[in-house]
Order: C-alpha cells, then structure tokens, then sequence
C-alpha cells in the first residue's frame, strides 16, 4: 500500500498509510470479527487502489477522497475484466476504509455518498439435486486410496449437506466435539455461535470414520485431518468435490458451498420455514436466507412447465 519516493527512502506520508492501514485492519479483526480470509481479502482490495493511485500519480489514500480518482479506479477494473462481485466488494472495502478514517479523525472525509459501486445482478445459488448429492456420496467410496480416508471424505460431505455447514465451520471441528449427538455447536463468520440439529445418518458417518482414523492428539487437535496427520485444508476439500464433478460429469457449479445450498433448498422445498432455515444457516440478515426462495420459485415454474397438460 506504500509509495517509495525517488530518492528510496519512506516518506510520512508512507508512514501514515501504514499506521491508518494497519488501525482499520485491526479494527475490523477486533471490533468486526472478520476471519482472516475476509482481512486478507480486505487488505488486498485496498492495496489495488493504492497501486492504481501511485500509477496514476494523482493522490494517496490518505488524503481526502476524489471522485476522480475513484472513477478512474472503477474504469481500470473493468479494463481488467474483473468480476462485478470483485468490484463492489473493493468498492465496500474501501468505503469501509475511509469511513474508519473520518470517524477516527485520521482523514477529513466529508461525504461518501457518491463511492459505490455497479449494481451486482440478482445472483440465485446453485444448489446440487438430491440425485447428484447422492451420487456424490456413493462415488466417494469407489475412488482409490485408504478406507479411513474415504469415510473422513464422506463424513465431512455428509456435514456440508446433512447440516448446512460452511467448509471452514466444518473443517475447525475438533475432537472435542466428539461424540456428536443430536445438536452441535458452531462458530461461524462474525465468531457468532449458532446450534446445529445433527441428522442420525451424519452422526454415524463422523463416529464411523472417527473409528478408523489413525490419529488422535486429544480434544484441542482437528477433527478432520490429511495423510499425515495434520489439519485437512479447505483447499483439499475443493479438490475432493472437483474429482466428483469430474467423475460423474457434474456442472461446474458443483462445489464445497453447493451442497450447502442444497441443504437449504432441499428444506425450503419440502415445507421448511424461512426464519428456521436462516437461523440453521448462520445467515445474520433475512435477505440473504430469501435468495433460496427464487430457488425453490424456479423448481416450482419447472414442475408445472413439465407436468402441467399445457405446459408444452
């Protein structure tokens, strides 16, 4: 996020974008209880404005915000193809920036009405179908390599599906959770703490790959763990779903979070409430557990196309 000055060393200016930078992150870590992923993400976002801001040589970001700036910012983005997900989340990293600032008294920030971002399209979560999620699960255990191995797989898939888990929730699982029983406990984004209903199938799949794993280093160790012994890693997770896809010639769409998308769907199809369901997922607003009904709508509109006399 810093500037070097031409003759190489650090102005104070760089050193004041440091300290603001370092304050609003720690903030958001302290007071936001944002996880790492959402800090690195954050921090990364701001460091792409300062780049553009020391290439355009027109301002810092510790100086007033300029609309000018700003809108050649958004133009540079999109000259890069980035995703309008990608921007709007800059967009709110920033505006989160500045608005610690002033409030703060680090910068003079007068207005910020006019920094958004483009409107993102109404995006409608793909979900796996109850055939595929199946299959998924069945075709775990005719891939190669140790039986232990292929129950830990099946039990962590039988968490995303079985109990709306997000990957991270279900791979910071310790022993100490054991033995599962019909609620479990779960930290999810925010530190915010919510009570699971654990399914009887789930329960049986962790407890039986639990019997043939191993390794055991106590209650603090994790639950789910690789070859050697260590904490299995989200990005071993995506792998293991990308072997399936590809195996049973799944869409693109299939991921880790599709299935617990489709824990959603599947429940609101068959009667669930909304309020249950948000209060299931973790979800902190309503608005983001009523993007499944346009799920379910699309499943209905569907079924009476195909079944209906004149649907055709």
């Amino acid at each position: 996020m810093t500037t070097t000055p031409r003759h190489g060393g650090t102005t104070s200016t760089d050193r004041t974008s440091q300290q603001n930078r370092r304050a609003w992150l720690d903030w958001l870590g302290s007071e936001r209880r944002y996880g790492d992923n959402t800090l690195a993400a954050y921090a990364a976002d701001l460091d792409d404005y300062s780049g553009f801001l020391a290439r355009s040589g027109t301002d810092t970001p510790d100086m007033t915000p300029d609309r000018r700036s700003f809108r050649g910012w958004l133009a540079d983005m999109s000259e890069r193809s980035l995703a309008r997900t990608t921007i709007a989340r800059r967009v709110s990293a920033l505006r989160s920036y500045y608005r610690f600032c002033g409030r703060t008294g680090r910068i003079n920030v007068p207005d910020l009405a006019w920094l958004r971002a483009p409107k993102i399209p109404h995006a409608v979560p793909k979900p796996v179908s109850q055939d595929e999620a199946r299959a998924m699960l069945q075709a775990i255990f005719q891939r190669r390599g140790d039986d232990w191995a292929k129950k830990r797989d099946f039990a962590l898939l039988m968490l995303l599906y079985g109990a709306g888990l997000r990957i991270s929730e279900a791979l910071a699982l310790t022993r100490a959770a054991l033995p599962i029983g019909d609620w479990l406990r779960i930290t999810g984004k925010g530190g915010k703490i919510r009570e699971v209903p654990v399914l009887a199938a789930v329960a049986e799949a962790v407890a039986d790959y639990v019997a043939f794993c191993p390794f055991d280093d106590g209650g603090d160790a994790p639950l789910f763990v690789s070859a050697r012994g260590n904490a299995l890693g989200a990005r071993a997770a995506q792998r293991l779903v990308e072997g399936l896809r590809v195996q049973l010639n799944l869409p693109s769409h299939v991921t880790p979070h599709a299935l617990r998308h489709a824990f959603a769907t599947h429940l609101l199809g068959n009667g669930a409430d909304l309020r249950a369901i948000q209060e299931l997922l973790g979800h902190a607003s309503l608005s983001t557990t009523q993007r499944y009904t346009s799920v379910d709508e699309a499943h209905l509109v569907r079924l009476h196309r195909d079944t209906h006399p004149r649907g055709r």
